[in-house]
């Protein structure tokens, strides 16, 4: 259930009484020492000037602030006189002389510690109970990359960046739609980070942006300095003991303007590359983009292979691991399923070890230089593989059935779902061991009965399965043609469901026949 609109206001704690800018230039400037130790951080800087017979101070952190344009700025002040700073010196400056786009005033001396400390330079008068804010910040941005995860054959190869900025700008660049909103979010008591709320106002659920801009207004801790995975536990609170994610991310401008157009509403951190996106089902996080960018018969057909290495990562090793020890649950026909080796070594910890093994070998591989990376995966594969079997450590069925196990969890999209996916198929393989054909029957139910009771921001974690809905399934089973998908998700329940303006016909000429 969505979260009502004033549910949590009543929780909000009282803010805390700001300090007013004085119009003495000294006091501000000792004050503002006192918070952010300006003669303490070697890279706080202030820069005194006098423009037009008036003290000015210029406070700003080397590194985040643009040198040229500031630069270009002050060339333009410096040539000011006195009867362009008085009497008001503020307003004169914010509106004649300060020739930036990107200027606010301000009132208090928290304002000027917070912004400043974001990367923005900040302008103080002697006189003025106001300061001037000049966003002329500049980040380390690295260039706009495909993102390994999410590769595909044919598409745009950008993708987002850790500098908020840059990653709203790919999505405007996207969505030129005037109802495209970008809320922006402070979060961290210490920290401040800037979050940004992303949505289109006149499709997606009011009650959906309201309850996720409360949740996230609501957050008081002192930092998320892991970004976007922070503000996800925070504002998706008991996922603690669920793998299950009940958000998605991604990394490509074009699959997150393609859920805004769905209704969906995204939430982007500063720092992080990663969008996040929500609500989200389990099948949100069975697709791909490369679905999407190939004809839509080789989209199914890629789809339903996916589909396919999905349920085998989670199904063909408890399955096997069932037939195996049961043989007489298989026909005579499927009597060849089974070890012909045996070793000394229980089947199921033979499992284990090498489920193991393999996440050894992908850990192991990430934090490899990228020159060791596939000679560590060789040797990886020789030790265990080869030399494991001859010694009698591992059965080869064992070996063959986790490798399909472990190329079935490559080709889940999700990361987060393939972690998942793979405790599920721990937690199986266990019962089953312990319980054989009860145990993977009701361990199946019962992951079935938890996903189905999940929720992610209201929506049923299962839908459209659970609860069914016909329309909704197939276009998950089948990558539709893009003019049949005529309509927005209805479990988002979006202000605007129709996603194509079917044109009017053409209408016949009134008059008819030619010039005589």
């Amino acid at each position: 259930m969505l979260w009502s609109k004033n549910s949590m206001k009543e929780k909000k704690p009282e803010e805390k009484e700001k300090t007013r800018i004085s119009q003495s230039l000294d006091e501000n400037i000792e004050l503002l020492d006192a918070q952010m130790g300006i003669k303490k951080n070697f890279d706080v800087l202030t820069r005194q000037l006098v423009i037009g017979g008036k003290n000015v101070t210029l406070l700003f952190v080397d590194g985040l602030t643009n040198d040229q344009i500031v630069t270009l700025v002050l060339q333009n002040l410096t040539r000011l006189d006195h009867a362009d700073m008085v009497p008001d010196s503020i307003k004169k400056l914010f509106r004649g002389s300060l020739g930036y786009t990107e200027v606010e005033e301000v009132e208090y001396l928290e304002d000027i510690v917070t912004k400043v400390l974001s990367g923005p330079l900040a302008i103080l008068v002697d006189g003025s109970s106001k300061a001037l804010i000049m966003d002329a910040r500049i980040y380390p941005i690295r260039s706009p990359e495909e993102p390994d995860l999410e590769r595909v054959v044919r598409g745009s190869r950008d993708g987002f960046v850790e500098t908020l900025v840059f990653n709203t700008a790919l999505i405007r660049r996207r969505i030129r739609d005037p109802k495209l909103r970008m809320e922006y979010f402070q979060v961290g008591i210490r920290s401040k980070s800037d979050v940004i709320v992303c949505y289109i106002e006149d499709i997606a659920n009011p009650d959906l942006v309201d309850s996720i801009k409360e949740k996230i207004e609501y957050i008081k801790i002192d930092g998320i300095p892991m970004g976007e995975k922070s503000v996800e536990e925070l504002i998706s609170p008991g996922s603690f003991w669920n793998p299950f994610p009940k958000v998605r991310y991604t990394e490509r401008p074009d699959v997150a303007a393609m859920h805004l157009l769905e209704g969906h509403v995204l939430v982007l951190v500063d720092t992080s590359p990663s969008v996040i996106i929500t609500p989200a089902t389990y099948f949100h996080h069975l697709q791909h983009a490369e679905e999407y960018r190939q004809n839509p018969t080789v989209g199914v057909y890629l789809r339903w292979v996916r589909f396919l290495g999905v349920a085998a990562s989670l199904f063909l090793l408890p399955l096997w691991f069932l037939f195996a020890s049961s043989p007489g649950l298989l026909p005579p026909q499927l009597s060849y399923i089974g070890i012909s080796q045996p070793s000394e070594i229980p089947l199921i910890i033979q499992f284990i070890l090498a489920e193991i093994s393999i996440d050894m070998i992908r850990l192991a591989t990430i934090h490899t230089p990228s020159a060791l990376a596939t000679s560590t995966g060789i040797i990886a594969a020789l030790l265990i593989g080869e030399l494991a079997t001859r010694v009698g450590l591992f059965a080869q069925e064992v070996i063959l059935y986790t490798a399909i196990v472990a190329i079935g969890t490559f080709l889940t999209p999700s990361i987060e779902i393939a972690n998942a996916n793979r405790l599920v198929r721990l937690f199986l393989l266990i019962v089953t061991a312990l319980f054989r054909a009860p145990g993977f029957i009701f361990g199946v139910a019962g992951i079935l009965v938890f996903l189905a009771l999940n929720k992610s921001f209201g929506i049923p974690y299962l839908w459209p399965l659970a609860p069914f809905n016909l329309k909704a399934l197939a276009s998950i089973v089948v990558r539709m043609p893009v003019p049949v998908r005529n309509t927005r998700p209805s479990i988002l329940k979006p202000i605007d469901r129709d996603r194509q303006v079917l044109a009017a016909p053409a209408r016949k000429p009134s008059g008819g026949g030619k010039n005589k």
